[in-house]
């Protein structure tokens, strides 16, 4: 959802910047750089300390 809402909000700033006279192309890799931002953001959040779900005992496969 946080990725659609990044998506939708940096259209509007593309749109916005390119009412005032700045350069689409520049405008648009405005947005690009939001949605990147979010994406990584999006991909990384699992693997941070705070959000690493706790194992349950027995779910870890060990080799005999």
């Amino acid at each position: 959802m946080g990725l659609l809402l990044t998506t939708i909000a940096g259209l509007v700033v593309w749109i916005v910047l390119w009412a005032i006279d700045v350069k689409s192309f520049d405008a648009f890799l405005i947005t690009l750089a939001m949605i990147l931002v979010a994406a990584t953001a999006r991909i990384i959040s699992p693997f941070l300390p705070g959000n690493r779900r706790e194992e349950q005992p027995g779910t870890r496969w060990t080799p005999r």
